[in-house]
């Protein structure tokens, strides 16, 4: 699916189609009483060439997803008044984005982590050129994935693992040979492909 700023933004005024998301990690419903509201920002950058999405892969030090692909963004503190300005803030610290930069355009579902998180995905758009600044205790790189094929259903693949005793499953998008990206991030990255695209199967 190949997509222009005019189509992504008349895409994304369109109702979203709630119970046809991707609801969390292994699809569990449900949320616990401690849950943590988070939110991460979806870079969308608009390259005369074509939209791509950024990614971030983490330090391979950190205590938690060391390593891992994701969204830029993290937990909601008490004086954030809306999960945009969680996101902002977060790319703010993360990658040394200026909040201004970034034109907010959607939400997508929220996705509840089987680590206790309730993380609201929120989709901006970025013009080029960018300036980023990534803070070398968290992020390690900093890498564009094209739109396009992140919205190709065929890059989205669902594999299981063991954890905790129990085989659980999770979506895997693998783009080229060095990034791979799964769990929570892949499952937004299907549930930004059921948004935007008019043929999206229900349970696909």
């Amino acid at each position: 699916m190949v997509l222009d700023v005019a189509a992504l933004r008349e895409r994304l005024k369109r109702q979203a189609a709630q119970a046809f998301a991707v609801y969390g990690d292994d699809r569990i419903g449900g949320e616990p009483a401690d849950i943590t509201p988070a939110s991460v920002l979806v870079p969308i950058v608009t390259h005369a060439t074509g939209l791509t999405v950024l990614f971030t892969q983490r330090t391979t030090h950190l205590k938690a997803h060391a390593g891992q692909v994701s969204f830029p963004g993290g937990r909601a503190e008490p004086g954030d008044a809306t999960p945009e300005f969680t996101a902002l803030r977060e790319s703010q610290e993360e990658i040394g984005l200026p909040p201004e930069r970034v034109e907010i355009l959607a939400r997508l579902p929220d996705y509840i982590t089987r680590t206790g998180y309730r993380v609201t995905p929120v989709i901006g758009l970025l013009e080029p050129p960018l300036d980023l600044a990534p803070d070398p205790r968290e992020v390690q790189e900093v890498f564009e994935v094209p739109l396009a094929f992140l919205l190709d259903p065929a890059n989205h693949r669902r594999q299981t693992r063991e954890l905790n005793g129990r085989v659980v499953g999770f979506y895997e998008i693998q783009y080229e040979q060095a990034h791979t990206i799964w769990g929570a991030t892949a499952g937004m990255v299907v549930n930004l492909y059921r948004r935007l695209s008019v043929d999206a199967p229900p349970g696909g």
